[in-house]
């Protein structure tokens, strides 16, 4: 048992004996008053480390949300004998520690898992076990995963279904034709631009109408593009997709996203927290591809529901073989993209024991790691200094370095 874990113990066991003596109302989430940046600070890189990490723990301040519940139980999750602070590896030609790799990508958090039993897990910059933080595009990956269990349950007939057959607002415009497959796999032909930086980019004319608040206004953005290729032929990667996604499952289900995902999920599983979630106004829709805040069990717990198969309190959520389907490459056109169903597959290149390995992703450092192979899930969290950019140490080096500790 590591330090980490040997210290939470006793402060667990001390905290029984003062329990008592605490009065019983519940105390507010810790970091609620700490100062934080603006949403545009955060696309454009621009906070400085503490302002950062103040902003990455309370998301919930910069737009409306809607809680999504936890239920009744908690799926366990006990410590390990194993430990991996010995951990070395070498990546890009250094020999790298496991401090090095927490202290050069600024990570704010890890939990890592093997065989259901947490085997390393610390908090950093300011962060606790009952710290929310920002998920940005792993958001994605679970707005896709509902649309599974939408199929699953009847309320989308096929995946082939044209998503204009259930989201009125897309009559007539560039979405109409396009599959609900083919936005899983951002290859809507629609034409996009992601580059969060750019104040002119269709990602921050998105940010924009969210920051306006107003109803249906992202999805009017989206509404707004001209078809760039046949649906089908092109992928494109596309934060505006998954808007159309969270459209997508709010019209067939009739219910919010937050709510079906705990429905489905977060309550199902047994996750011990619950989470809030943007919406693009007050009382809106979710926003499909970033602003999900939970904790970082529960984000782990997320990945091991995936490990799993998609099962959660015994009932299968998902249809026959969708994880699997979501988490391998898929061929658009005339070409092989390493992304499934807005997850992630690590690429043949990589070290051979990521083989069958998937990823949730989202930028400033966001992941949960799936390697059904090994049993591992891995969630981490950080705070990067911009959206996208160079990575210090190569996150699946230190993921592979796990792996090969814990066989």
């Amino acid at each position: 048992m590591n330090s980490d874990m040997k210290a939470r113990l006793i402060i667990a066991a001390m905290l029984a004996v003062v329990a008592p003596c605490i009065a019983d109302e519940a105390p507010g989430y810790r970091h609620a008053s700490e100062p934080i940046g603006t949403a545009r600070e955060v696309y454009d890189g621009t906070l400085m480390p503490d302002l950062q990490a103040n902003t990455f723990r309370n998301i919930d301040r910069l737009f409306a949300t809607r809680q999504i519940q936890r239920g009744s139980t908690v799926y366990p999750l006990p410590y390990s004998d194993k430990s991996i602070e010995a951990l070395s590896f070498v990546s890009g030609g250094q020999r790298i520690d496991l401090y090095d790799y927490t202290s050069l990508n600024r990570i704010s958090g890890i939990v890592a898992i093997k065989d259901g039993e947490i085997v390393y897990e610390t908090y950093q910059l300011g962060n606790d076990e009952n710290s929310r933080w920002m998920s940005m595009s792993v958001v994605k990956s679970m707005t896709a995963i509902l649309v599974g269990a939408a199929i699953k349950d009847g309320y989308i007939k096929s995946i082939d279904d044209s998503v204009a057959d259930y989201v009125a607002e897309l009559k007539g415009t560039a979405y109409d034709g396009v599959s609900v497959r083919h936005l899983l796999q951002m290859a809507s032909g629609v034409q996009w631009n992601e580059t969060y930086t750019d104040p002119t980019s269709d990602r921050r004319a998105l940010l924009e109408a969210q920051i306006g608040q107003q109803p249906g206004g992202m999805l009017e953005v989206m509404a707004s593009l001209p078809r760039a290729a046949e649906p089908g032929t092109r992928w494109n990667y596309s934060t505006g997709e998954t808007q159309v996604v969270a459209a997508l499952v709010a019209a067939a289900t009739g219910k919010t996203l937050a709510d079906y995902l705990s429905e489905k999920i977060w309550a199902k599983f047994g996750m011990e927290a619950d989470a809030n979630w943007w919406l693009d106004s007050p009382g809106g829709t979710e926003v499909g591809g970033s602003g999900l805040s939970a904790t970082l069990r529960d984000y782990a717990r997320f990945g091991l529901f995936l490990l799993n198969g998609g099962v959660a309190g015994g009932d299968e959520v998902l249809p026959e073989g969708w994880i699997d389907a979501a988490s391998t490459p898929k061929k658009i056109g005339d070409e092989m993209v390493p992304y499934g169903y807005m997850f992630w597959p690590v690429e043949e290149t990589e070290a051979e024991i990521h083989q069958g390995a998937f990823e949730a992703i989202g930028i400033f450092g966001q992941e949960i790691y799936v390697n059904p192979d090994e049993n591992v899930v891995i969630a981490v969290w950080s705070a990067r200094s911009k959206p996208l950019g160079s990575t210090p140490v190569k996150d699946l080096d230190f993921f592979a370095a796990i792996c090969e500790a814990v066989r």
